[in-house]
């Protein structure tokens, strides 16, 4: 099965380098997706998303499912059959929507864990037209297809130093995804370190993540004791998490 890194919610494609450089005009199209976050009660198979062009000329658009998982703390999407996206080729005109149907054809395997796909909205580039370079938009919308019984995160952190570099690990070894924003490490003598920006904030079910912290001034060390603070799913965190040194 073909695998796929994908690392943004929601990033524009384009050689922007080359634009400048040539001095080439620039074609881009305005898309909106709502929901942004797709939850699939247990035993619901079924839903829609809509998808609004808010720009000025008709845009086409490529619709695809995938299963979502996550291996060493990067994204990764293969192919699904689970979930089927229809239609899976639309056009939309200017200020108009299309309302897209997911079905889920298959329950969250395993019984009890939860499920997670991504639908990927593919703008398909205009004809080539003379002097201009057309920018084309990917979405990606996470869907969470639940299991009949209940499912909780449990997240484990530490901090890792290594080299000079620091990173916050965390291992959800519950049954649902959890998400985290907001991330700031505190050290005793009141230094706050933050995440660096940009970093999806997701945790899917049995995996870990990472992510970079921006530090000023001296490293914290193997030993010590951090304070760490943010936002999940479930509400506030304010918890202790160890130092250690990266394998």
């Amino acid at each position: 099965m073909k695998l796929c890194r994908y690392k943004s919610d929601l990033f524009k494609v384009a050689a922007i380098p080359f634009i400048f450089l040539t001095g080439l005009a620039v074609g881009a199209q305005a898309l909106s997706v709502l929901p942004v976050n797709i939850f699939l009660a247990p035993g619901q198979s079924a839903t829609t998303m809509t998808i609004t062009n808010q720009g000025t000329s008709k845009t086409a658009m490529q619709i695809r499912a995938f299963a979502w998982s996550q291996k060493d703390g990067e994204d990764q999407l293969a192919n699904a059959e689970a979930v089927v996206a229809s239609p899976p080729i639309a056009s939309i005109e200017p200020g108009g929507s299309q309302v897209v149907r997911l079905i889920l054809r298959l329950p969250p395997l395993g019984g009890d864990k939860e499920a997670t796909y991504r639908i990927l909205v593919d703008q398909i580039p205009p004809p080539a037209e003379p002097g201009v370079v057309h920018v084309v938009l990917r979405l990606s919308i996470p869907i969470f297809a639940l299991p009949a019984t209940r499912a909780v995160a449990n997240v484990q952190f530490h901090v890792e130093v290594k080299g000079g570099q620091i990173q916050l690990v965390g291992f959800n070894d519950g049954l649902r995804h959890e998400a985290l924003r907001d991330i700031e490490i505190t050290t005793r003598d009141g230094r706050a370190f933050k995440a660096a920006p940009g970093s999806s904030p997701y945790i899917l079910a049995g995996s870990t993540r990472r992510w970079s912290i921006t530090t000023q001034g001296p490293n914290p060390v193997p030993g010590e004791t951090l304070r760490l603070s943010g936002h999940s799913v479930a509400g506030t965190i304010e918890e202790q998490v160890s130092v250690t040194s990266a394998p």
